[in-house]
């Protein structure tokens, strides 16, 4: 299992539901359940920067101070997600 998100960036053992879920079903090891459920990523026409912009946002909401929301956030663009064929 991957130590982060390879969507998001976010520890996966942070993840209140232990990860994503696959099309059958199966936990998924690469993406949080947040990002990845039933096989489908929930923000589908997410840029790397949208998905940055969210998470920034998210973490500022729960209180973490802007410099650390951009050293968390800072290389989502080279994540699994948005590096694929398919993203």
């Amino acid at each position: 299992m991957s130590e982060i998100c390879q969507s998001c960036s976010m520890q996966m053992e942070k993840d209140p539901q232990a990860g994503g879920t696959n099309l059958d079903g199966s936990k998924s090891h690469d993406y949080c359940s947040f990002c990845f459920q039933e096989g489908v990523f929930t923000q589908p026409d997410f840029s790397a920067d949208d998905m940055k912009n969210l998470c920034t946002e998210k973490m500022n909401e729960m209180g973490v101070p802007r410099l650390f929301s951009w050293l968390f956030t800072r290389k989502i663009h080279k994540l699994k997600r948005w590096n694929s064929p398919s993203s």
